[in-house]
């Protein structure tokens, strides 16, 4: 039975680093449900790299951080012929840490506007340049992060990534007009994948994140996944314009009473 709707339908995911990547799950199962996807890596290096893993699929090259990078990546899709788009998937950011933590304030005008370009703004692009590929009731998922999370570590992250659940509200609310195309996020809680161990202290997070899951145990990327697969079929067609919390309970277990006892203890 194919509950999900995928079978038979075709799916743009961007941002595969490795196996540890959300995108990469996401694409295993929108294959294994008997979807259909066109992956999209950031440079022709990443390409070489993941040689194994997508040997023998549609693959194209986008570096978003290019102002044409969104436009060409659609041309391309285009001219090879892979007609009409039912789902899009954007699995993008990027952060300088150039010294380690650092306080916000000090975040650089330049840091803080490449973060927005490649983690946020894309998204408008990636839309303006798909639209006329996708699919009437097409479905735009992108992976995000909780917008309450202040960890010093995360830099300008967590500003960038809220202005990406702002900027999907207005996506949802502007294909709205003329088309059916729905706009999610996926706000994740803390993840063992490549880019995250790049964030100045993200272990210690990582591990306190684990003991605040209503679970005990840390999410892992798979579940992660999973919720951005649902978000692309039609089984979701009621949610629109959202920010879906993936975090198992950790959001709201901040007093959590090992928690709380063991962070008593060290401050004694």
């Amino acid at each position: 039975m194919d509950y999900l709707q995928i079978t038979g339908k075709k799916f743009l995911v961007t941002g595969v680093a490795n196996k540890k990547s959300v995108a990469w799950l996401v694409a295993r199962a929108i294959e294994a449900l008997g979807g259909t996807v066109l992956y999209s890596v950031h440079s022709e290096e990443r390409r070489e790299l993941l040689e194994p893993l997508l040997r023998g699929k549609p693959v194209f090259v986008c570096d978003v951080a290019e102002e044409a990078g969104a436009q060409g990546l659609a041309d391309a899709v285009s001219s090879a012929g892979h007609g009409v788009i039912h789902g899009l998937v954007h699995s993008i950011a990027f952060a300088k840490y150039r010294a380690g933590k650092q306080a916000f304030h000090e975040t650089s005008r330049e840091d803080f506007l490449q973060a927005t370009t490649v983690s946020a703004f894309s998204l408008v692009e990636l839309a303006r340049a798909f639209k006329p590929l996708l699919a009437a009731d097409a479905s735009v998922v992108s992976v995000g992060i909780s917008s309450q999370v202040t960890a010093v570590g995360y830099g300008c992250m967590s500003p960038v990534k809220a202005a990406l659940e702002s900027v999907t509200r207005f996506l949802a609310k502007s294909f709205s007009a003329d088309t059916r195309v729905r706009f999610n996020t996926v706000n994740s809680g803390p993840l063992k994948t490549s880019a995250s161990a790049g964030i100045p202290g993200y272990l210690e997070s990582y591990l306190f994140a684990e003991k605040l899951t209503l679970r005990k145990r840390g999410l892992e990327t798979r579940e992660v996944a999973d919720a951005v697969v649902w978000l692309l079929s039609p089984r979701s067609s009621g949610v629109n314009a959202q920010g879906i919390v993936v975090d198992a309970g950790m959001g709201w277990n901040y007093f959590d009473e090992e928690v709380v006892k063991a962070a008593m203890r060290i401050g004694v």
